[in-house]
Formats: C-alpha cells, structure tokens, sequence
C-alpha cells in the first residue's frame, strides 16, 4: 500500500511505494532519501511540521527535519553515460598584473585546485579549462568573454553521472540589485581581468549560465574565493554555521525568481558572506 513522504524539497507530500528507498518530486524535482516501512523502528514516522531546535544565531528556531539513514540513489538502469560519469572543470585565477589592486596568489590558488583535481580525485587533464593570465592562448585569457564562454562550455551537454567544478580565484565585488531578486538588496559578482572596461559578472548571470541547466544526475562544485561571495552563485538556500559547528539553513528563495536546478545539485563554498572581504596570501606560493 502507498504511504504518504514529505519532499525535502518544497514540502509537499507525495504518494511513494512502501518499499521506496528514494523518491523525486514532480514538483521541483528534489531527490528524497526514504526509509522502508519495514525497516523503520517503531513510532519512527514523521510527516508533520519540520521539528525545531535551538538557533545559535539567535533569531529564533530553525527546522530540523528528522535524521533517517541515507541510503545511496539508485543508478539509472539506462544511464547515457558511463557508471563514474563525465569529470569536467573550469578553474579561473586572475591576479590583475599591473593593477594597484593586484593579487598574488590567484594563479597559484588554480594550479593548485588542477592538481587536486587530477592527482587525488581522477579528473583527467583534458576535461580541465584553466583561465590564467599566464596562458598563452588569447582565448585563455580571464577577460569577461572567454569567462562567459568557459562557463557555457562547463555545463554544455551535461548528462546524468556527470560531475563538474568551477573554482575562480580573484577579486570580487557587490552592486545594488535592480531587478530585487536580493534578500539584501544588492547582487553579487566577478571581477573579471577586464572589468573596469568590460564590467562584471553578476550571480544573476552565473546562476542563469550553471546552475539552471544542471539536469537530473548532474553535480556541480563551484569553490569562490573572492570578496563579497557569499550567494554569488544565487543557490536557494545557503548553510550557515558557527565555530561550535551548529547550524541553520537560510531560505533565499523569492517566489518571483527561479533560482534551482533543472534536477540537478549545485554546491558553493564560499571564502566569505556577501558583506566580508578576503584578503591575499603567499603561503605557499608557486609563481
């Protein structure tokens, strides 16, 4: 007999098998990890309102929803692509040489993300596009275009297994938000090599290029590290945590604004909130 499961997405309830283990919402097409009725201890069921507890932030209680075992997603029994599935990243640093607002470690941070990248997580050498001032390619070149490109061709095609990483290292800034999509009324961004002539690019625009296309199947890392980052990716939801490593989730979704995925997952790290600035370092350099 079907049983009723609340989507860990938008909330609704759906209608699963009894022996479901994971469930995709018609709705916003979120992933929901279930438990089997007959693998549930006794009064474990909880289809009410999400639980509170205690905000280490001090702005009242936030929702805790309850805590099930994850059990792994079922692979496609068709899969387009292969079980590992496709590994592709664009990695941008940019330094500004010749700016008084110059950094020094942008293009070190990029050479250091490849070889992780390549050594320790098995991304092959091809499927990754480095930016840098120091390429050669006129096409490699950090400018506003060639970034736009890059990003188009990150997500281009993305199927099901496919795993993608966007990392930039560089300057960023923030500007008033003229369509009020913001929370806090302005819109994040890039600060590509050419900005003071080219402009920058906003979250609008990137989430626009990366995160909407992102089909079923489809995971995407991006590690910012420039001022002003926080939501530069504009996810719906941002992951906010204290030095006792309790934390709460922030709803940014605007009911105006499609923000989400085309079913597929889109992570941030971020080096600073939208309102910090991050500074420069030579530890370690290799330039």
């Amino acid at each position: 007999m079907a049983r009723r499961e609340r989507c860990s997405g938008c909330g609704i309830n759906m209608l699963v098998s009894p022996e479901a283990r994971v469930v995709r919402c018609s709705e916003c097409h979120t992933l929901t990890n279930l438990v089997p009725m007959n693998a549930r201890p006794g009064r474990t069921r909880y289809n009410g309102p999400p639980r509170m507890h205690e905000n280490p932030y001090g702005n009242g209680p936030s929702p805790q929803h309850p805590q099930y075992p994850q059990y792994p997603q079922p692979q496609p029994s068709l899969s387009p692509v292969p079980i590992y599935g496709r590994k592709r990243a664009l990695l941008c640093g940019v330094n500004y040489h010749g700016k008084s607002y110059k950094l020094k470690g942008s293009i070190n941070d990029v050479k250091s993300m490849k070889y992780l990248l390549v050594e320790t997580l098995g991304f092959p050498n091809d499927s990754i596009l480095m930016l840098t001032e120091n390429e050669r390619e006129p096409s490699k070149i950090p400018t506003k275009q060639n970034i736009r490109k890059a990003l188009k061709w990150l997500v281009y095609g993305c199927q099901p297994g496919d795993s993608l990483v966007f990392h930039f290292s560089g300057h960023g800034t923030r500007q008033k938000d003229y369509n009020h999509d913001e929370v806090d009324g302005f819109d994040e961004a890039l600060c590509p090599l050419d900005h003071e002539t080219e402009g920058n690019i906003i979250d609008d625009e990137i989430n626009d290029t990366i995160v909407k296309p992102l089909t079923r199947g489809t995971t995407l890392h991006a590690i910012i590290d420039a001022c002003y980052s926080g939501t530069v990716l504009d996810l719906p939801f941002v992951c906010r945590m204290n030095k006792e490593g309790r934390y709460m989730w922030e709803d940014q979704r605007n009911p105006l604004f499609y923000k989400r995925t085309s079913g597929g997952l889109a992570f941030c790290f971020s080096a600073c909130d939208d309102h910090q600035t991050s500074a420069d370092t030579t530890v370690n350099e290799l330039d």
